[in-house]
């Protein structure tokens, strides 16, 4: 008996349908600046923006920003989500302390990153650990917000169950706790790693001598257009990767669900 074969044809036509925008938008944009005949230093043309690329790499300016924003970037998003798990927690288990400490979270929030930026700056001065702490405040309340709502959602049956069963407070937290909520936080997550690289630009556009905010300031700084262009596309590759190895993390730890459907 033959075994059908799965044919290739739905993941080559999903990855043009992904292709077709991208390409649509690169053969606009070189439209518009070969029409326009806009100088160079306004609209560079792609291949303009691909050559100075090459040229970033092989100077290895490029690299060394990019390694300085992902070292700030993946500290903060560690640091951030390590409070955010810790005072979720302690706020999923217990109504007074939430009651003390939402109007105060909830202010925070209500001040953007960009206006107490100059101030971390200038109180913890412009080295890489002021960078950390804007791309970990950045991050921290999504994910507190959804390690909250993830540990409130386990069913109530299943503690019952639980505590009928004299398991301690370590063994509801690691096998009935942590797996329920952990799509949830994981869904935070995925939105703090993209938030952590705007952080990260945020602190470098305050005062910083690296980093690929640093490397947009010089470019502006120059009228290299085509440098802040590559620093731009720089953060949204750094930005997609993060994203995707949340998700590639989510696939990992949370495999156990489909063998449970």
């Amino acid at each position: 008996m033959n075994l059908p074969v799965r044919s290739s044809l739905p993941s080559r036509s999903a990855a043009l349908t992904a292709l077709a925008p991208l390409v649509l938008l690169l053969l606009t944009w070189e439209l518009i600046s070969r029409l326009s005949s806009l100088p160079a230093f306004i609209l560079p043309s792609p291949g303009g923006v691909l050559l100075r690329f090459i040229r970033a790499l092989q100077q290895g300016n490029l690299l060394y920003h990019l390694q300085v924003t992902l070292q700030e970037v993946l500290l903060g998003l560690a640091a951030g989500s390590a409070l955010a798990l810790g005072l979720g927690y302690a706020i999923a288990r217990s109504r007074l302390f939430e009651r003390v400490l939402s109007p105060f979270l909830v202010a925070s929030q209500a001040v953007p990153i960009v206006a107490i930026a100059p101030l971390l700056v200038i109180w913890f001065g412009p080295g890489i650990f002021s960078k950390i702490l804007i791309c970990a405040l950045i991050v921290f309340f999504p994910v507190l917000v959804n390690t909250v709502v993830g540990l409130r959602a386990v069913p109530r049956e299943l503690s019952d169950l639980l505590r009928s069963l004299r398991a301690s407070r370590w063994q509801t937290l690691w096998q009935l706790e942590i797996p329920a909520a952990l799509p949830v936080f994981l869904g935070g997550l995925r939105i703090g790693a993209t938030l952590s690289v705007i952080g990260a630009v945020v602190g470098e556009f305050v005062g910083a001598d690296k980093g690929l905010g640093f490397l947009i300031n010089v470019g502006r700084g120059q009228y290299d257009t085509a440098l802040v262009f590559v620093a731009v596309f720089s953060l949204v590759a750094l930005a997609l990767t993060l994203y995707g190895a949340v998700l590639l993390l989510e696939k990992n730890l949370l495999s156990w669900q489909e063998h449970h459907i």
